[in-house]
């Protein structure tokens, strides 16, 4: 591989607070960073124009939004009419869980990667503070990681891929403070499940009430506008 090749990394960017810490650090690791976003046609696309601004202020080498629409599969609050929870972060896997998403998502994610070069991908979940997604699992991960030494020609050559997950161990106010640490402003992220007609954030569904919690815990001020 060039030395581009050897540097370069595919970065999964949603437009949330998590992915936007998680390519700056891959960013920080001396990576250049291709950002990928996948518009699966969910329920708000104010996510999507999180990802793209982000993207730019970060510098990214490419921003690539690959379109995947699983509203044609639904299944979930966020890809079928479904009302998002607002009653607060309960014990199991909520209805906002899309059906495999994250396995999807990386497996796109690794694609690009191999056809730019790359045995770098990144991806912001963690297993602390979120809503119990079982595709955020650390044994999720490591379970890719092995996958990917399998389903690629990299792979079969003796190439192996390492997935990143920089957060994976992180609560949400550590998460916060990296934001701060790595200079990055959170107002550019967005985290809501179920924006309001105004634009504003509900502040109710799993991912706002997380998303509180952890700027209230790190000692800094939500610059999102809440309902």
């Amino acid at each position: 591989m060039t030395q581009r090749s050897r540097s370069s990394a595919v970065v999964l960017l949603s437009g949330g607070l998590d992915s936007m810490v998680t390519a700056a650090l891959a960013i920080e690791q001396g990576h250049a960073v291709n950002a990928l976003t996948i518009d699966y046609n969910q329920r708000h696309r104010r996510e999507l124009e999180s990802a793209a601004t982000i993207a730019k202020a970060l510098g990214c080498e490419r921003h690539v939004v690959l379109p995947l629409d699983l509203r044609a599969f639904g299944g979930s609050a966020l890809t079928d009419d479904v009302a998002v929870p607002k009653d607060g972060v309960g014990t199991d896997i909520p209805v906002t869980y899309v059906p495999a998403r994250n396995l999807v998502f990386l497996s796109l994610t690794l694609a690009w990667a191999e056809a730019l070069g790359s045995r770098d991908v990144f991806i912001g979940v963690n297993a602390l503070d979120y809503s119990g997604y079982p595709d955020c699992r650390p044994e999720f991960i490591q379970g890719f990681a092995d996958l990917a030494k399998l389903a690629t020609k990299a792979g079969a050559g003796g190439e192996a891929f390492a997935i990143h997950a920089p957060l994976q161990f992180l609560g949400k106010a550590e998460i916060v403070e990296e934001a701060y640490r790595l200079g990055l402003d959170p107002a550019l992220s967005w985290s809501c499940y179920d924006p309001e007609a105004d634009g504003s954030a509900c502040g109710l569904c799993d991912s706002c009430r997380l998303r509180r919690e952890g700027f209230a815990k790190a000692g800094h001020l939500d610059p999102l506008r809440y309902a």
